[in-house]
């Protein structure tokens, strides 16, 4: 990687102004600071700033790798679409997936991800036990045919991604290359300077049974997260603890309460006055098999859609006609008297409750001191809420704590779900043909350059961690083409290049202002300062980006006093 650059001939077209459609803060500054360009919605390119920045996010990846025996490859981005059908994800993806079609009129798809390549790859090479474990590699552009894309490199419709893949024979070894890759994965983020929590995940459209994605912390980040001083943590579609509830009023009998239009749970919560979790909010749904469901979950927590979806399949909640039909009422249904056909899932958390205040399937009324097993059945208890701040840590029983991320990497465990489907076989020490125990492990890489910006800025731009910063020193001559500050500055880049310092020289002929509001907007680590009066005094200011610290330091000692701070900092 060249390792000096002029400004004048840098092509990083800065902007003045923020830009309107930008939300998030690592897409403002990063088209701000001539990093990336928009071409169309969800499509950016990466300028030489950016590039530079990736290219070194990419070999901290690649270090990671080969520490563990990941061996790097490359497969094509058009992927048949017969390999998705053997899998079963050509329909199950969903629209998201992109589909076009040869001059042959043959379907392929855009890879979003490559399970199918992969295992279909090694199916007819990794014939016997000796050959595995195996964990192949690449690191490639992706698309996904979001239906809004936004938040600049948070979630376009190309992306760049590192996507590995592993094959064992057994479920110890398959744990074994999944440690491997998830601590490679928390070390990948440190290395990016990038503060993340390993979170429990839903493994969504890859499947599979296990999963964690390494979430960067960030107050504009799309997930919610819960966790806990313990070291538990997890997306809030995932997390799972025993919520606390409060019975209801009365002796425990069933009694039905005149409750004329207190349809809502804050309502009713104030009418009987008790807390919320006092309350069971009764949710009406429709099953993808058609099935009418009556989900019941605490009265302060909401269902959560992916748990819901894992169970009820595409499900959705009943409108005021198909209510209508069943015949509940809104704001009213409860579980005691449901109409017939009608199935009952209830939370976990309310399986020891054993005196429910909940809908009492009557317009104006509900029921106090209804009992499971005693005034209804229930067909199915399962995990059904969102778990949110305050509840109890399922490791430690501490309160939860909440925070939002971005997700930039995810690790999992398949088993056999694409070796079984795509008869993916190895022959084990018995002679005996088994699908092989797969994982695959992501690391979104332009979506980690996104994350690194998004915890490091300030008002005004990026502050790079020496690590994945484009340049590491930028040299800024406060007059160009004279003859005291020109061959001054010239002969420190220079010593700094022979220190092997990354160094970015500010040759353009503009006014210091501009020269200064430049280098904070693009956020290289180190400042060097050089005016007329400094060199006259034979001294140079070094600002250190981050802080904002102003150092006077000999010009003769600008290259070893940087290299003593930079090179320990580098990945």
């Amino acid at each position: 990687m060249k390792r000096y650059e002029k400004m004048s001939r840098l092509y990083a077209p800065t902007l003045k102004e923020d830009p309107v459609e930008a939300e998030l803060a690592s897409h403002r500054l990063l088209l701000r600071a001539g990093m990336i360009r928009k071409t169309a919605a969800g499509l950016y390119s990466y300028l030489p700033l950016a590039w530079r920045s990736i290219r070194k996010i990419e070999a901290v990846i690649r270090d990671e790798m080969e520490a563990i025996g990941a061996q790097e490859m490359m497969v094509p981005i058009l992927t048949p679409a017969e390999l998705w059908h053997e899998s079963g994800r050509w329909d199950a993806y969903g629209p998201e997936l992109m589909r076009i079609s040869d001059r042959h009129d043959r379907a392929f798809a855009l890879g979003p991800t490559h399970e199918e390549t992969f295992t279909d790859l090694v199916k007819n090479e990794l014939r016997s036990y000796k050959q595995l474990p195996c964990t192949l590699y690449q690191i490639q552009d992706k698309f996904r045919d979001e239906m809004r894309p936004r938040f600049g490199l948070m979630r376009g419709r190309e992306f760049i991604m590192k996507d590995a893949y592993s094959f064992s024979a057994t479920q110890e070894s398959l744990q074994e290359v999944y440690e491997d890759q998830k601590a490679a994965y928390a070390r990948v983020a440190e290395r990016c300077g990038i503060r993340a929590l390993p979170v429990v995940a839903d493994s969504g459209q890859i499947g599979g049974d296990t999963s964690v994605e390494f979430m960067a912390l960030a107050d504009a980040g799309e997930a919610e997260l819960v966790w806990c001083d313990c070291g538990f943590a997890a997306d809030v579609e995932a997390a799972s603890t025993s919520v606390p509830v409060t019975e209801g009023p009365g002796d425990g009998t069933l009694q039905k309460v005149h409750t004329p239009g207190l349809g809502s749970i804050e309502d009713v919560a104030a009418f009987f006055g008790f807390p919320e979790n006092g309350t069971r909010k009764s949710l009406a749904l429709v099953a993808e098999d058609g099935t009418r469901v009556v989900a019941i979950v605490p009265g302060d927590h909401e269902l959560n859609d992916i748990k819901a979806s894992h169970l009820f399949g595409a499900y959705h909640l009943m409108s005021d006609e198909e209510l209508e039909e069943a015949g509940l009422f809104k704001g009213f249904i409860g579980p005691v008297g449901l109409p017939e056909g009608i199935r009952l899932v209830c939370d976990e958390s309310l399986r020891q409750s054993t005196s429910w205040t909940c809908g009492a399937n009557e317009v104006d009324y509900h029921f106090t001191g209804a009992c499971p097993g005693r005034d209804f059945t229930v067909d199915e208890w399962a995990d059904l809420v969102s778990v949110r701040e305050g509840d109890p840590c399922p490791h430690c029983g501490a309160p939860l704590k909440s925070a939002r991320g971005i997700e930039i990497s995810q690790v999992f465990q398949l088993g056999t779900k694409y070796s079984e489907a795509m008869g993916a076989t190895f022959a084990d020490e018995n002679g005996v043909e088994r699908p092989f125990l797969m994982g695959c492990y992501g690391i979104g890489v332009s979506r980690t350059l996104a994350a690194v910006v998004e915890q490091h800025n300030d008002e005004h731009g990026i502050s790079w961690p020496v690590c994945v910063a484009p340049y590491e020193v930028e040299v800024v001559p406060l007059a160009v083409g004279d003859d005291v500050v020109t061959p001054v500055a010239e002969r420190v880049v220079e010593e700094l290049s022979a220190a092997d310092l990354e160094v970015l020289l500010d040759d353009r002929k503009e006014r210091p202002g501009v020269k200064f509001a430049d280098a904070d907007l693009i956020g290289i680590p180190y400042q060097v300062i050089l005016g007329k009066r400094g060199v006259a005094n034979g001294v140079a200011e070094v600002k250190v980006r981050e802080t904002g610290e102003r150092f006077e330091v000999p010009l003769d000692e600008v290259a070893s006093w940087l290299s003593e701070r930079v090179v320990p900092a580098r990945a």
